[in-house]
C-alpha cells in the first residue's frame, strides 16, 4: 500500500510539473470536443431510458400487452444478452473505425429502434408482428447500440481531451446513462399512470432518439482531432485488437479489475431492473420505486462529478475505488435490511442514495484505471471487456435472483406476489465478496500517466536542447 501511495505522489508531482511543459510542446486542444460529448450524454440518456423503460412500471406494461413478469423482465434483459457478442465487435470498431462512424451507426441503431417500440402497439400492424415481437424487435436495436454509447466515453477522453481533463470527461459521459436511468425511473411512472397510458410513453422516448441521431449524423466530422491532445493520443490503439486481449488475459491487476467490477456493473444492472419487484411486495408504490431509481442516481452522478474532480486533480485513482467499494457493499447490506420493512419509505430512499452514491462514483474511475493498468492496449479493448463481464454477470445475477424468489401468489401477472427476500441478501453478499477481493488483491502502476511524463519531458529536453544549440553560434560570434 505504501509502494501504491509513492507512486500515485510521483506520478502526481509529475503531472503538475507536465501541465505546464505541454502548453510548450505541440498539442492541441479543441472546443469542438465539447459538442462530442454533449452528442455522448445525449445518446447515452436517451438509450438508457429506452432500455428500462418499462422496469418502473412492470405491472402496467404486463397489463397493457398481456404478457407475463418474466417477459417483461426480457425487455430489459435482451441488453444484456446482445451486448455480450456485440462487445466485441464494437471494441474492435472503435478502436479500428474511429469513435465518428460508432457514434453514428449507434445513434441510427437506436433510433430505429425507439421508432420500432411505438410501431408495435399500431392496429394496422399485422397481428403476428403486433405488441411484443415487434416491441422486442425494437429493444433488440436499441441493445445493439449500447456498447457502442458505453464504450465511447473513455474513447473520446483519451484522443481528444489533454490528460488534465481526462477522467472529469469520462466522468461525464459515463453518468450520462444512469441519467437516462433516472429519466425513465422518474417519468416512466409519470407517464404512466394507467396501462392505456403506455402508448404515450413509447411515443415521448423516441423523441430524444431522433434529435440525438440528428446531431451526431450532421454534427461529429472528424474521427480524431487534427493534433492530438497529449502524448497517449498518439499510441491510442497501438496494440491489434486480438494481440491486445491475449495481453490483457494475462494481465493480473486488469483481471481482477475485470472481475471485480464486472460484479459491480452486475449488480448495479440487476438492482435498477428490478427495484419496482423488490419494493411492491412490501406496499410500496410505483413512485416510491421510481423515486428510490431516481435518487439512487442523483446521488450517484454527484458521487461520481465529486470524485472525478478529486482524482483528475490527485491521480488516487486506486485509494477512491477501493473505499467507494467498500461504502458500495456497506449500504448494500443496509438495503437487503430495509427493503424487507414495510412503511420504511425513508428508510429505502436513504439507502438507496447512499448505494448509488459510492456505487456509481466507481464507474468513471474504474474505467479510467482499467486503461491505466492496461496500457498501451487500445482503451475500447480494455473497457470493452470490462463492460462484457458485467453484461455476463448481470444476467446471471438477474436470473439467479429471479429463481431465489419464493411465489406468494399464483397469478404469474401479479408483479406484488413474489418474496425478494432472499435475493437481496444474496446481492449484499456478492458485493460484499467482490469489495474484499478487490481490496486485498488489486495492485497496479499508473502506465499511462509515467509513459506520458516521461514523453513530455523528454520532448521538453529535446527542445531545450535545440533553442541552446541555436543560441550557442549566435555567443561565438558575439
Amino acid at each position: 500500500m505504501q509502494e501504491d501511495e509513492l507512486d500515485c505522489d510521483n506520478v502526481r508531482l509529475v503531472a503538475e510539473v507536465n501541465e505546464d511543459l505541454t502548453k510548450l510542446l505541440n498539442y492541441k486542444v479543441y472546443k469542438r470536443r465539447w459538442f462530442i460529448l454533449l452528442v455522448i450524454c445525449i445518446l447515452n440518456s436517451s438509450n438508457a431510458m429506452l432500455w428500462l423503460s418499462f422496469a418502473p412500471v412492470a405491472d402496467q406494461t404486463a397489463k397493457y400487452f398481456e404478457l407475463s413478469l418474466d417477459q417483461v423482465n426480457w425487455l430489459s434483459l435482451i441488453f444484456l444478452v446482445v451486448a455480450i457478442p456485440v462487445g466485441f465487435g464494437t471494441t474492435w470498431m472503435l478502436d479500428t473505425l474511429g469513435l465518428r462512424t460508432s457514434l453514428i451507426l449507434s445513434s441510427w441503431l437506436n433510433m430505429t429502434g425507439s421508432i420500432l417500440r411505438f410501431l408495435s402497439i399500431l392496429d394496422n400492424i399485422p397481428v403476428g408482428l403486433r405488441n411484443y415481437p415487434l416491441l422486442m424487435a425494437g429493444q433488440t436495436l436499441c441493445a445493439l447500440a449500447q456498447p457502442l454509447v458505453l464504450l465511447s466515453p473513455t474513447k473520446l477522453a483519451a484522443i481528444w481531451f489533454p490528460e488534465n481533463q481526462r477522467a472529469t470527461a469520462n466522468m461525464i459521459a459515463s453518468m450520462s446513462n444512469p441519467l437516462g436511468i433516472l429519466f425513465a425511473n422518474i417519468f416512466s411512472p409519470m407517464i404512466v399512470g394507467s396501462k392505456e397510458k403506455i402508448p404515450q410513453l413509447l411515443g415521448i422516448y423516441t423523441i430524444p432518439a431522433a434529435i440525438v441521431c440528428l446531431l451526431a449524423t450532421v454534427g461529429i466530422r472528424n474521427r480524431v482531432p487534427p493534433t492530438p491532445p497529449s502524448n497517449s493520443a498518439l499510441a491510442s490503439s497501438s496494440e491489434p485488437f486480438l494481440a491486445g486481449v491475449k495481453l490483457l488475459v494475462r494481465n493480473k491487476p486488469y483481471m481482477i479489475l475485470l472481475t471485480c467490477f464486472g460484479a459491480g456493473i452486475g449488480i448495479f444492472t440487476s438492482f435498477s431492473t428490478l427495484l419496482q419487484q423488490i419494493l411492491c411486495v412490501k406496499g410500496y408504490s410505483n413512485d416510491l420505486a421510481g423515486l428510490c431509481g431516481a435518487l439512487f442516481v442523483v446521488f450517484g452522478i454527484l458521487g461520481a462529478f465529486l470524485l472525478g474532480l478529486y482524482v483528475d486533480r490527485t491521480k488516487k485513482f486506486i485509494e477512491v475505488t477501493k473505499i467507494s467499494f467498500c461504502l458500495a457493499a456497506l449500504a448494500s447490506i443496509a438495503f437487503a435490511v430495509v427493503s424487507q420493512m414495510r412503511i420504511q419509505g425513508i428508510a429505502v430512499a436513504v439507502v438507496s442514495s447512499l448505494f448509488g452514491m459510492f456505487g456509481f462514483a466507481i464507474y468513471p474511475i474504474s474505467m479510467e484505471l482499467a486503461v491505466e493498468c492496461s496500457y498501451p492496449i487500445g482503451e475500447a479493448t480494455s473497457a470493452g471487456l470490462i463492460f462484457i463481464s458485467g453484461q455476463i454477470q448481470g444476467i446471471i445475477f438477474i436470473m439467479l435472483f429471479q429463481l431465489l424468489t419464493k411465489k406468494l401468489a399464483d397469478d404469474p401477472q401479479y408483479t406484488c406476489a413474489l418474496s425478494w427476500k432472499v435475493p437481496t441478501l444474496v446481492m449484499a453478499a456478492f458485493c460484499s465478496a467482490g469489495a474484499c477481493l478487490f481490496v486485498i488483491f488489486f495492485h497496479t502502476e499508473y502506465k499511462r500517466l509515467k509513459e506520458e511524463a516521461v514523453a513530455t519531458n523528454s520532448q521538453a529536453i529535446e527542445q531545450n536542447n535545440g533553442i541552446d544549440n541555436e543560441a550557442e553560434p549566435e555567443l561565438l560570434q558575439a
